[in-house]
């Protein structure tokens, strides 16, 4: 039925109608139909080949702090996640359909429910009014979703006739400037969370989240990204990492204007951080849509679908920890295993965002931790054993609802802002100390003196600094890093940092070599795992377990159950050459075997940030639509 309502589009050039279609005027004049339609819109994130099993299982690793954990090559799975994608990936362009799809799908029925209910709406109905802010949200969240992944794509903000059926790229400037505008258009017609039937889930938008996501865009629009030159868009252009060249989209121009809507949010929504960062985690995992709280926006799943956990939990054998299912899940990506030792020890988050054991059964069938291995740590944020209230009982699909937006973010956005030189006619870093610190605070529960440590918040570059490595130890497994680091023009050298600092960890050398290269476990009364020798501090081997610490430990063994360092060079090596496919491309133009082992240039690497928009879609686009970044 919601699709149903979304699929009429230039009603004048149909020659036949059906009388169990409703047009257009039938649906967008009344309130409930106009909800469905508006509704419908979401519904092209649920589909196959959508957001639920291709574009989040997908998009935003690999970087500094998220890796795929197969470091074996493929050019269908980890091809993605090392920057060497092709037009005719199988996994991102089938013949039933692929992300990039789905989006335009969805950003059509938004231009139809806009149309409709502009023309047919009664708009003195507050409940109407919404439902059109929502559309013009929805659409800016789809094309916000597109850029990321995409770079410049065609512009499309009115429904489909035959003179747009087919269309080049656009410049992004013209699509930013526009969702920038829309978005303007539609804060007083959004009520705040909770104020409204509509926005007491986190599953509709609010003000809140039309705010948020506009500081996202302005953030987005100001800063770098890989793009053609002007007016090159759509020809097959290299492209380079650089500004825009429009003068409405830079940062003296943006920053003012994106501040003003966060502190709108802070000030005035409601929002609050949750005092405990591991409860917010036990909440996500038992579908928690209460609005008013943290969580701002969620990818609006049913209960029985989408792929988070799935692809993303701590693994789980069958029938294990709450994997009621007959297959393995989880695990697919994970954290960068440096990341770990970047949190302070009285950081909260620490334990509860990176964990290093699997779930398996026993010989007697019981659940247990098992160690991962040092090169694969896993997002603890998202358990199969916190599930309770809807447990994962389906083979592919386990309902979770993606965190898409949260309160610190905004908090955090704030502070990078109001810290720049570019926030206004003046800066403010005392404002930007005291967002920062919200989030910083908050994580460092019970030991809130730590929590300026080590970090200077007392001048415009040293915050910037801070906020950098906060942003990462905050949203690790949200997805939202290589975004900031396209941004800040950074992803390529923080991934070559990491690929060094991986060495270094596997190798003890450096800050890591006061540990291992042994390692002991054993589990309390609970079952939960404890390790020693991959702390600072625990230097020990497997000839003899910790001294003085009790008993029960059990020396770490490989995969024929002999004794084993814990700390092992050839999966050091293949972790850190899996961060990105480091093989010359000119030398390779079918992207097959490779022909030239050489180091990626940062300017070569850039031309693979991007997905190529799929070989089919270009195929149906009568040659007008063309890849860009030498795809």
């Amino acid at each position: 039925m919601l699709a149903a309502l979304a699929l009429t589009s230039c009603e004048d050039g149909l020659s036949t109608s059906s009388p169990s279609i409703l047009t257009q005027q039938q649906v967008y004049s009344d309130p409930s139909l106009a909800e469905m339609g508006v509704l419908s819109i979401y519904e092209t994130l649920t589909v196959q080949y959508s957001h639920r099993d291709r574009y989040l299982p997908w998009y935003g690793f690999n970087t500094d702090i998220e890796c795929y954990n197969s470091t074996t090559y493929s050019e269908k799975n980890s091809g993605i996640a090392q920057y060497y994608f092709t037009t005719t990936n199988t996994n991102m362009d089938n013949e039933n359909g692929n992300p990039y799809n789905c989006l335009v799908m969805g950003i059509e029925r938004a231009n139809l429910a806009i149309e409709g209910l502009e023309t047919y709406a009664d708009m003195s109905n507050p409940d109407m009014r919404y439902l059109r802010a929502e559309a013009y949200t929805a659409r800016a969240f789809l094309y916000t979703e597109l850029l990321k992944a995409y770079g410049d794509v065609p512009a499309r903000f009115e429904p489909i006739c035959d003179s747009t059926i087919y269309l080049n790229k656009s410049n992004r400037d013209k699509i930013y400037k526009q969702l920038l505008k829309d978005l303007e258009g539609v804060f007083d017609d959004l009520p705040w969370p909770n104020q409204s039937v509509a926005t007491t889930t986190v599953d509709r938008v609010s003000k809140a989240f039309a705010k948020g996501l506009y500081a996202r865009l302005c953030l987005m629009a100001s800063g770098y990204a890989p793009r053609p030159e002007d007016g090159q868009e759509g020809t097959g252009a290299k492209g380079r990492s650089r500004l825009s060249n429009d003068p409405e989209l830079q940062k003296s121009v943006l920053y003012p204007k994106a501040l003003a809507q966060l502190e709108d949010v802070i000030l005035n929504s409601g929002l609050y951080l949750y005092p405990d960062y591991e409860q917010l985690w036990r909440d996500f995992n038992n579908f928690d849509l209460q609005a008013g709280k943290e969580v701002i926006f969620v990818i609006p799943f049913g209960n029985g679908r989408g792929r988070w956990n799935y692809t993303f939990a701590v693994p789980a054998t069958a029938y294990t920890a709450g994997n009621n299912t007959q297959n393995d899940r989880g695990g697919t990506a994970g954290v960068v295993p440096t990341l770990y030792y970047k949190y302070s020890e009285y950081d909260s988050r620490r334990d509860v965002s990176c964990v290093n054991y699997e779930w398996e059964q026993d010989l007697n069938g019981n659940a247990i931790q098992v160690p991962a291995g040092m090169m694969n740590w896993y997002f603890g944020k998202y358990r199969f054993d916190w599930m309770q209230s809807h447990p994962f009982n389906n083979t592919n699909d386990d309902g979770a609802k993606p965190v898409y937006m949260r309160y610190s973010d905004i908090l955090l956005m704030a502070a990078e802002i109001a810290a720049s030189p570019e926030s206004g006619s003046e800066m403010n870093l005392g404002d930007a100390r005291e967002w920062f610190l919200k989030v910083r605070q908050r994580a460092f529960k019970g030991y809130e003196s730590y929590a300026e440590t080590g970090l200077d918040l007392n001048s415009s570059d040293g915050l910037f600094d801070a906020i950098v490595d906060e942003r990462a130890l905050e949203f690790v497994g949200e997805f939202l890093r290589k975004a900031d680091l396209i941004r800040w023009d950074m992803l390529y050298d923080k991934l070559n940092e990491a690929k060094a600092e991986i060495l270094e960890l596997g190798n003890r050398h450096g800050v890591y070599a006061d540990m291992g290269p042994g390692m002991w476990y054993r589990r309390d009364a609970n079952g939960v795992i404890e390790m020693y020798g991959i702390h600072h501090g625990e230097t020990i081997t497997q000839d003899s377990s910790p001294v003085g610490m009790g008993t029960g430990w059990i020396c770490y063994t490989d995969s024929a159950g002999e004794p084993s360092d814990y700390f092992s060079e050839t999966s050091t090596q293949n972790r850190s050459d899996s961060m990105y496919y480091t093989l010359n491309r000119a030398a390779d133009e079918d992207k097959g075997t490779p022909a030239q082992a050489v180091n990626l240039t940062k300017e070569d690497f850039w031309q693979n940030v991007y997905w190529p928009i799929p070989q089919g879609t270009i195929d149906d686009q009568n040659g007008v639509l063309k890849n860009d970044y030498n795809y």
